[in-house]
């Protein structure tokens, strides 16, 4: 599997990682016991890094052996 095999991959995972916080949002919100909307937002907690690592890691595979100019000046 190549670099950008895997930049796609880590995309789609953020995607659905993403798609998953938006919808525990979304209950939060509508949730009326105090304890169940902090349960949540817990559960939101924990996913964002995730989110944000696949996400980075989506962005840096996928650029991976891109030629820098800045750098080699």
């Amino acid at each position: 599997m190549t670099l950008l095999e895997m930049s796609v991959e880590y995309a789609e995972r953020a995607a659905v990682i993403r798609e998953r916080i938006v919808t525990l949002r979304g209950l939060e919100r509508a949730e009326e016991d105090p304890l169940a909307a902090s349960a949540l937002r817990r559960r939101v907690a924990a996913l964002l890094p995730l989110w944000q690592e696949a996400r980075d890691l989506a962005r840096l595979t996928a650029h991976y052996y891109d030629y820098d100019k800045e750098a080699h000046r």
